[in-house]
């Protein structure tokens, strides 16, 4: 599950997605300079397709194993993220497709306008298709995707069904949440879609076109959740007038049961996803926001750790590579992801008692990074630290195991023994 929202207004574009994953799926934040291509074809997830000469400089966030990217940005200021739809066309499931995340990474290599990144989607779409497995350890995940996708100066939400596409044109703002969304108001649409939706008998004949009706699960969008935690994003962007990069923060922090959160009864409604069970099995494992004004240099924001409202939003800027330690791998090591990773298992274990501990370190660095108090190459560096000392208080203060709920903690516990996980 995942949650993607943008908000235009006047000439500022914010975007913003958290990518809910499996909890023991570790994401990367990759950064990779402009680059002159050597080999003729390009390896994705599970295929190969024809290279191309040059791709741009981009920043992504992917998980630690895959080829493709949940989120990104390139040199040209092309944003793009994606969801997860779950559609009535069946694949045959034999990963002789491209995932949705192969598809954002080669639309942002590619393109120098969210037009040009459309384009080659479809494209992407009605050459490849999407039978490949998205999942980590969980085989059996197979769906297609929607995306959003932006400059500085458009914005588009692309939705598709095997190699069916539809898209719209987005004049203020949107967001998309693991569920179809295009009804009859759309910009174009793939030349078969009607009549194989209308063949197949999903839609009658003499109607208006619904690419969603058509196309979606119903149940499958019920079980995720998907117009509850839509509707969460657009009502934030609805109410905040002069909505920026801080309400973007709040958004995607959000937990549906905003009075006395526990991670413990925490259910798909929520924007920060904590995995609890069966019907709501995703974790946020990373987030990222960007500001888009023409003419200027996109800001960019990503968390490179799991759970929005435990994280910071650190800066990067494209041109200027950052450390930011060695890439995580499959289990516990000393990656940024994993130290953040071990030290929220811990706090989630006594949400309520152990989240001051955490603010006791952490209040005020999200406000000192926007007003310039931390030196941008020192933000991660200092981030760490704050984890470090964050873990040893939790340790000395005996408040670590006490978790009311004990199928939570048998979860928690499985989950953390796969990966090196001890406290």
């Amino acid at each position: 599950m995942c949650d993607t929202f943008i908000h235009r207004s006047g000439s500022s574009t914010i975007f913003a997605k958290n990518s809910d994953r499996e909890p023991n799926e570790a994401q990367e934040v990759l950064h990779i300079p402009r680059t002159k291509n050597r080999d003729n074809t390009l390896q994705c997830t599970y295929i190969e397709i024809p290279q191309v000469p040059y791709s741009n400089e981009v920043i992504l966030s992917k998980p630690f194993q895959m080829w493709g990217a949940e989120m990104g940005i390139n040199e040209h200021g092309v944003v793009i993220g994606n969801e997860a739809v779950f559609s009535k066309i069946k694949e045959p499931r034999k990963n002789l497709g491209l995932t949705g995340m192969d598809m954002i990474r080669i639309a942002l290599e590619r393109s120098s306008t969210a037009e040009n990144a459309v384009t080659l989607i479809c494209n992407l779409l009605e050459t490849y298709g999407q039978d490949a497995c998205g999942g980590y350890h969980d085989t059996r995940f197979y769906y297609h995707n929607s995306f959003i996708i932006a400059d500085a100066h458009i914005a588009f939400k692309l939705e598709s069904a095997g190699r069916h596409w539809v898209y719209q044109s987005i004049k203020k703002y949107d967001s998309i949440s693991n569920g179809f969304t295009i009804e009859t108001d759309y910009d174009n649409i793939s030349a078969n879609a009607i009549d194989f939706a209308m063949d197949k008998k999903w839609i009658a004949r003499g109607k208006d076109f619904s690419f969603a009706k058509a196309f979606g699960r119903k149940l499958m969008t019920h079980l995720s959740r998907a117009k509850i935690r839509r509707a969460c994003t657009a009502l934030y962007m609805v109410t905040n007038a002069d909505f920026g990069v801080s309400n973007a923060i709040e958004s995607l922090q959000q937990h549906f049961d905003l009075e006395n959160f526990e991670p413990a009864r925490s259910t798909a409604r929520n924007i920060c996803m904590h995995p609890t069970g069966p019907l709501n099995p995703s974790q946020t494992n990373g987030s990222m926001i960007v500001k888009l004004k023409p003419n200027e240099k996109p800001g960019i924001w990503l968390t490179g750790t799991s759970m929005p409202c435990l994280s910071v939003y650190k800066p990067i800027e494209l041109g200027q590579p950052i450390d930011m330690g060695s890439p995580p791998s499959e289990k516990l090591d000393d990656s940024l992801w994993w130290l953040a990773e071990k030290v929220h298992r811990h706090i989630c274990l006594d949400y309520s008692n152990n989240l001051p501990l955490h603010q006791q370190l952490f209040d005020g660095m999200q406000d000192q990074i926007f007003e310039g108090k931390i030196d941008p190459e020192s933000i991660w560096n200092t981030y760490r630290d704050k984890l470090n000392a964050l873990e040893s208080l939790l340790r000395s203060s005996g408040q670590h195991l006490s978790s009311r709920n004990p199928i939570y903690r048998y979860r928690l516990k499985k989950r953390n023994k796969a990966v090196g996980i001890h406290f």
